[in-house]
């Protein structure tokens, strides 16, 4: 491995290490649950499995290849990782956060999609799916989450949290963030006794998503 090739890598892995602590941080994992991984050239990096987020250090990184084979670190990785390598081989992305925000989990064992309270959905690719339930750490998951995932960049997994990804870290915490204060919005609206919160149109979305190709600062 050439320097070059080192410093790439040291960088990413303090950006899981500080996205990671960023989930535990603003409450959407509570222990050691959820995971944050990377992608430098060939390499993934992710969290290893059980190991408290304000221990983990250089000396703790864990690399994985496209198959899963460890090429970095001693520690195993976390048990999502098939969901992980998922999203990289379907995907052009660089980061992954799974979490197992509050309202997000919530709001995956009451309805199939979230319903398009706010044009933040737009931000994810449209109404978000919720992904079928199969138990953590399985292919199954891994698939039932790609279906979610279709032309959107996050999806809730049904009794169980969420999925986001981005072309860096901090775009894919961001549409994190995004997801569950969509789903904690929905779920203030919707319990209001006796009425039923209005829903943007698909064809309303589409002129967000079209506006938002515009969105932020020239260049």
């Amino acid at each position: 491995m050439s320097d070059q090739q080192r410093d790439a890598i040291g960088r990413a892995w303090d950006g899981v290490v500080a996205t990671a602590r960023r989930t535990a941080a603003e409450g959407l994992v509570v222990g050691t649950s959820g995971n944050v991984s990377a992608r430098v050239g060939t390499t993934i990096l992710v969290t290893p499995s059980g190991v408290p987020y304000d221990r983990l250090g250089p000396k703790d990184v864990v690399g994985v290849d496209p198959e899963g084979n460890r090429v970095l670190g001693e520690l195993a990785p976390t048990s999502e990782l098939p969901l992980h390598l998922a999203v990289y081989r379907n995907t052009d992305a660089a980061a992954v956060v799974h979490t197992h925000a509050v309202h997000a989990t919530a709001v995956s064992t009451l309805v199939p999609e979230i319903p398009s309270v706010h044009y933040a959905a737009a931000m994810l690719g449209g109404p978000v799916r919720v992904a079928a339930y199969a138990r953590y750490g399985t292919e199954e998951l891994a698939a039932n989450m790609l279906a979610a995932l279709r032309d959107r960049t996050g999806c809730l997994l049904q009794n169980h949290g969420t999925v986001t990804y981005g072309a860096t870290l901090d775009q894919a915490y961001d549409r994190t963030a995004q997801l569950e204060w969509l789903c904690r919005l929905w779920l203030a609206a919707s319990s209001v006794p006796g009425r039923s919160p209005s829903l943007l149109s698909p064809e309303q979305l589409d002129d967000v998503r079209e506006a938002l190709k515009g969105y932020g600062q020239p260049g």
